[in-house]
Order: structure tokens, then C-alpha cells, then sequence
């Protein structure tokens, strides 16, 4: 059995694409299962990986952009508005500072559609300013601030038997980003743009090939791509800095940590 499953359920971004829903990261450990970011087309995605709203027990955002949070809305008002079901286990939703007032907007927007029942629903925020670490109803979640918005977090999650996957969310370069992903089995890290077009806020191959390296992950795997990137050779840049295995995302990609 591993100590961690991984499912890459989206590996876009805001572009509409036929091929990559927004950004979507399950990760199944311990008898819990943890959905960080939930951009359109995630309930979706979700289905066709063979599981349900019901058995994610975290829901967690890395920062509060439309193509990632884009299906909280339905998230919670799927598992409220759902006639012949009933969750059996709390939804925590965690997030970096601010994550409980942004929930009190949308409820401001949709009201009493959106709020679970009584003993259903609980909330953590982390401190975006810092690195901190927190087991969260089972799950053993470090968070660390990154360079991409205030509430901006990368998520570190380990297992049982002490293997993690680290989740760099949206970021440009970061020393801590670097720190937080020290030695991960796996490194998920966007890859918005290619080497000759990097926006402030985003990673290209090179960068993310130099976090990992600078990191000592195990296995690199690029994601969270624009339409340029589709076109370009994202392997080589990256491949000047990191010489480890190096994957490219693609929606509903699998992996085992064993």
C-alpha cells in the first residue's frame, strides 16, 4: 500500500482547454483525502478519478485566484443541496490568512446554500507569513509563503511513513519554496510560461528546474500551463538545472509513493 496517492486532477490554468481543467490536486493518505485548489472543471475531473465530494475530508487553497477556487461555490452547495446523501465526515477547508473572511464573502454572495450542517464544517487558516506545520484531522499539512499573492501558500503533505508531496501552487522564485519542498519524493510545481515569456508571479522550466534542484526532490513534475507552453520545449531548460526524473502534467495523472 503507499503512503501517499496522487492525482493530478488539473493541469491548466484560466485558458479554457478541451484537454486541461484548472488547477486540481488530490492527494489520498492515511484513510483521508485532501483536494488542494478546485478551478472549473474540478467536480468533474473528481468523478472521472473515481471519487466523489463526499469522500474528500480537507479541502485546501493555495491562494484565492478564480482558476483555483473557482468550484468551492459548487463544492459546498453540491454537499449541502444533495437529497438522499449525508456526509460522514467533517470538510475542513484550510488556506493561507484571510481564508475564513473570503468564505464569509461568498456566504455574503449565496447565503445559507453554501453552510454545511452544524458539526460538518470547520475552517483553518494558516499564516501566510511564515511556515507552519499542523496536523489537521489526520493529515500532516506545513504550509510556507509564497511569492505570488498575500494569502499565497505552498502546501508540504507527508504520510504515515514519513514520504511527502509538496505543492508549489502559483509562485515565482522562492527560498522558501526551496526550504518547504526539501527533499520531497515528489515536487508538483507550476510551470506557467515558457524561459522567454515569464510574467512576474510565475515559474518557467528553468526556474522550476532550479528549485528542484536547489531542493533535492526526488521526482519533478511541471504543471499548470498556459497555451505557450504547449508549443515550447519545457524538458531542456528545465533539464540545465535538475537531472532527476522530470514528468509533464497532464489531468488525471497518477502517482504511487511508496
Amino acid at each position: 500500500m503507499s503512503d501517499l496517492r496522487v492525482t493530478l486532477l488539473g493541469s491548466g490554468t484560466c485558458h479554457p482547454s478541451l484537454n486541461r481543467s484548472s488547477p486540481a490536486l488530490l492527494v489520498e493518505t492515511g484513510g483521508k483525502t485532501l483536494l488542494i485548489d478546485s478551478g472549473p472543471g474540478t467536480l468533474r475531473r473528481l468523478l472521472e478519478a473515481g471519487k466523489t465530494i463526499d469522500d474528500v475530508t480537507h479541502l485546501a487553497y493555495s491562494h484565492f485566484h478564480p482558476d483555483h477556487t473557482g468550484e468551492l461555490v459548487p463544492f459546498l452547495f453540491s454537499t449541502r443541496y444533495a437529497p438522499g446523501r449525508l456526509r460522514q465526515y467533517p470538510l475542513n477547508l484550510i488556506g493561507g490568512t484571510g481564508i475564513e473572511a473570503f468564505y464569509e464573502k461568498l456566504k455574503g454572495a449565496y447565503g445559507h446554500w453554501i453552510e454545511l450542517p452544524d458539526g460538518l464544517f470547520t475552517i483553518t487558516e494558516m499564516d501566510a507569513s511564515r511556515e507552519e506545520s499542523r496536523i489537521i484531522d489526520g493529515i500532516s499539512i506545513t504550509t510556507g509563503p509564497v511569492s505570488h499573492n498575500p494569502e499565497s501558500v505552498a502546501f508540504r503533505v507527508t504520510g504515515p511513513m514519513g514520504r511527502c508531496v509538496v505543492y508549489s501552487g502559483d509562485t515565482a522564485y522562492s527560498q522558501t519554496l526551496v526550504d518547504l519542498a526539501a527533499g520531497a519524493d515528489l515536487f508538483i510545481c507550476e510551470c506557467s510560461f515558457p524561459d522567454d515569456e515569464k510574467p512576474w508571479g510565475h515559474l518557467t522550466p528553468s526556474l522550476a528546474g532550479r528549485i528542484a534542484d536547489e531542493a533535492g526532490v526526488g521526482r519533478l513534475v511541471l504543471t499548470h500551463f498556459y497555451p505557450a507552453c504547449e508549443k515550447a520545449d519545457l524538458i531542456s531548460p528545465c533539464k540545465k538545472y535538475f537531472s532527476g526524473p522530470l514528468t509533464l502534467a497532464r489531468d488525471l495523472m497518477v502517482f504511487e509513493i511508496h
